[in-house]
C-alpha cells in the first residue's frame, strides 16, 4: 500500500501494517462496509493508527466530486448515500470501543445539501450509542452554504476541523474548486457558535515560510486556534510533485512559532495529518 513512497534518509520513514489490533480494525471496517480516509487517502499513518485501534471514517461514500491535485481520493460521480451509513458508523465505534471518534466525507457537490444531513444523523447516531466518545469531524467547506453548516453544526460534535490545506497563493492550483478565503470564513462562522475549530496544512508545494506565517495569522483571526502542519507526500504519480521535504527541526520551529502566536495546539511534523493523535486536540 505504501511502495508509493520513496524511501531515503531525508524522506518520512513509514510502518508497514501488521498486529492483531490492525487486522481487527480492518475487519470491523470490512463487516460494515465502511470507508476510511486512511486507505482511501493513502495515509502514512494508517499502520501506526489502526496499530492502536483508531481509524478516521469517511462518510459518504468514496467518490468525490472534487479533483483536488494532492488527493489520492477517487473522483466521479458518487453513489446515492447509504442511509445505513450512520448507524454502521455508530456501531463501528462501539465495538472498537473508541474513547474519540473522528469522521470525514468526501465533497458531495451533488447533493442539494451537501451531504449535511447525512452528516447530522452519524455524530447523533454515534452520540447515542457511545455516550462517552467525543466526536471531532472533518468537514468539506459545503461552498459556505449556511443552511447545510447550520445542519452539521446542530450536530453539536466536540470539534469541526476543516483544511486550508495550503497558502493562499497555492490554494487555487492545489485545492481547484475550493477557496482559501471561503474556508476562512467556514471556520470563523462554525467558531462563532461556540464550537471549537481546527484547521491543518501541508508543506513541501512550494510555498514560503513567509506565506506560512501568514496562514497561520489568518487562522488564528477567524478563531482557529488548533492547528496541524505536516509533509505532502505524493501519493501517486498522477498528483502534483513534492517540491520540498522539510525537516525535523523545521517542523519543531514552526510548532513553537504557531504556539508563541496564541494556537492553543500545534502539532507539526513529517507524518502528521489533521487526524493523527486527534484525541489530544479536544
Amino acid at each position: 500500500m505504501y511502495d508509493m513512497y520513496i524511501i531515503d534518509s531525508n524522506k518520512p520513514k513509514i510502518k508497514l501494517p501488521s498486529g492483531k489490533s490492525y487486522l481487527d480494525v480492518k475487519k470491523i471496517v470490512a463487516h460494515n462496509n465502511l470507508h476510511t480516509i486512511c486507505q482511501s487517502g493513502n495515509c502514512p499513518n494508517l499502520a501506526e493508527c489502526w496499530g492502536v485501534g483508531t481509524a478516521t471514517f469517511m462518510i459518504l461514500g468514496d467518490i468525490c466530486t472534487r479533483s483536488c491535485k494532492f488527493c489520492s481520493v477517487t473522483t466521479g460521480k458518487p453513489f446515492p448515500p447509504d442511509i445505513n451509513e450512520p448507524q454502521n458508523i455508530a456501531n463501528s465505534v462501539k465495538q472498537m470501543k473508541l474513547k474519540h471518534c473522528v469522521i470525514t466525507s468526501v465533497d458531495r457537490d451533488d447533493l442539494p445539501d451537501g451531504g449535511a444531513t447525512i452528516w447530522t444523523e452519524t455524530v447523533k447516531k454515534v452520540k447515542f450509542e457511545n455516550p462517552q466518545t467525543t466526536i471531532e469531524i472533518l468537514i468539506p467547506d459545503f461552498k459556505f452554504d449556511k443552511k447545510a453548516l447550520n445542519i452539521v453544526a446542530e450536530s453539536k460534535p466536540n470539534i469541526i476541523s476543516h483544511n486550508l490545506e495550503t497558502v493562499e497563493r497555492l490554494s487555487k492550483k492545489i485545492r481547484v474548486q475550493a477557496k482559501y478565503q471561503r474556508s476562512l470564513q467556514v471556520l470563523n462562522y462554525i467558531y462563532i457558535k461556540g464550537i471549537t475549530t481546527k484547521s491543518g496544512i501541508m508543506l513541501g508545494l512550494g510555498e514560503t515560510i513567509e506565506e506560512i506565517h501568514k496562514t497561520m495569522d489568518d487562522l488564528l483571526n477567524v478563531g482557529c486556534k488548533i492547528i496541524t502542519i505536516g509533509q505532502y507526500l505524493q501519493p501517486t504519480s498522477n498528483n502534483i510533485k513534492v517540491e520540498k521535504y522539510y525537516s525535523s527541526q523545521e517542523f519543531k520551529k514552526l510548532e513553537e512559532i504557531a504556539l508563541s502566536k496564541g494556537f492553543k495546539f500545534a502539532e507539526c511534523g513529517s507524518l502528521i495529518r489533521s487526524s493523527y493523535h486527534a484525541e489530544k486536540h479536544v
